[in-house]
């Protein structure tokens, strides 16, 4: 039988600036006592603010202080202390780690959580899925909620006033989300609810590109400013909605799977979710056959936005055919790596990062 199609998306999704000042109010339709996850920076950046609007709104809350790695002890330990206060709902502040963090808890529990990202580094904030890490940095498991966030809170002038890196990032894992929609849809993959992708979901990733490519560069000017404009909105409404329902709702391709490679290499560790993602679509492109204007017009692009072209931005300066050869294999391990319309397999992989980090070099 022919799977149905099945699209998802969170409950409720508000966006502009000072919208962190609706925290108390949306938590409070779900919760009494909410558990706090955040990281240091966010705590000493906004703590006192998020704790004043929550005692008005009349929330008890209690605050479990994120390492800032992903690993298994760690958000276990989260879920412990959440276990442990009796908390009845979780609020996740910051990035995409500390998010995932707090959707572990929500999962473990079974609790609502009110998402609000301090950085468009990602899609992670309207997302059910969970990364989780090893001690070496590399992708260990991922993990899914039954249900998407019920609130998604993005204040867009704590977004302006981020270190304009975590924006790029957000762009570079954007823009992959048109073309592997388009690999799964019309490769007949089923998406991230084991459902066929939506129509919708498909037009959302293009919305998504083309937004990026309109809004994009004057957005990071605004961000380089800590400016809210209406291109920073449109960029932010793009990289962290139109990019989180497309992944979810239309399915991920070579550009994601190339993740699991990348993060397998010592020399990337420092590198961010969205800038290895930037690489992988250029691998992906090249899979796919993708004409050399093309590729040189998007490769432009993301060196304009501050995007990592070549293996040499993501912090391998020299790879070695073992790299080359271990990104592949790894990339290989991803399930979603099988959903491209042209035949792929570790040697073909490997040949099309090889030539995908050759083109990016020639722009250094």
């Amino acid at each position: 039988m022919t799977a149905l199609a099945i699209l998802g998306a969170p409950q409720r999704y508000i966006q502009g600036p000072d919208a962190l000042d609706q925290l108390g109010t949306v938590t409070r339709e779900h919760g009494r006592k909410p558990f706090v996850v955040a990281d240091d920076i966010v705590e000493k950046l906004l703590g006192g603010r998020l704790a004043k609007n929550l005692a008005e709104a009349g929330c008890d809350a209690v605050t479990g202080r994120f390492s800032g790695e992903i690993t298994r002890p760690e958000i276990e330990r989260l879920a412990g202390m959440c276990r442990a206060a009796a908390c009845d709902a979780v609020i996740g502040i910051g990035g995409g780690k500390t998010i995932d963090a707090a959707k572990f808890v929500k999962l473990t529990l079974g609790l609502p959580i009110v998402v609000a990202p301090s950085v468009a580094s990602n899609d992670a904030p309207t997302s059910r899925v969970i990364v989780v890490y090893d001690q070496h940095h590399a992708i260990a498991e991922i993990l899914t909620l039954p249900a998407n966030p019920e609130v998604v809170l993005v204040d867009t002038a704590v977004i302006a006033r981020a270190p304009a890196r975590f924006f790029a990032a957000g762009i570079g894992d954007a823009l992959s989300k048109k073309f592997e929609a388009e690999q799964g849809a019309r490769g007949g993959a089923l998406n991230l609810f084991k459902g066929r992708p939506t129509a919708t979901a498909v037009a959302m990733g293009a919305m998504c590109y083309d937004a990026i490519r309109r809004h994009g560069l004057p957005a990071m000017d605004a961000v380089r400013r800590g400016q809210v404009t209406e291109d920073l909105e449109r960029t932010v409404e793009a990289t962290i909605l139109l990019s989180g329902l497309s992944f979810e709702s239309g399915g991920l391709s070579a550009a994601h799977a190339m993740t699991r490679g990348l993060t397998a290499c010592a020399g990337t560790r420092d590198a961010l979710h969205g800038e290895m993602v930037s690489f992988g679509l250029m691998v992906q492109l090249v899979l796919e056959g993708r004409d050399d204007a093309f590729l040189a017009d998007l490769r432009g692009f993301c060196r304009a936005v501050g995007l990592p072209v070549s293996l040499a931005g993501l912090g391998l300066e020299k790879p070695a055919a073992e790299d080359f050869r271990l990104m592949a294999e790894r990339s290989m391990t991803a399930a979603y790596i099988k959903f491209m319309t042209v035949p792929v397999d570790a040697q073909r992989l490997e040949a099309a990062i090889v030539r995908a980090d050759a083109l990016g070099r020639l722009l250094a």
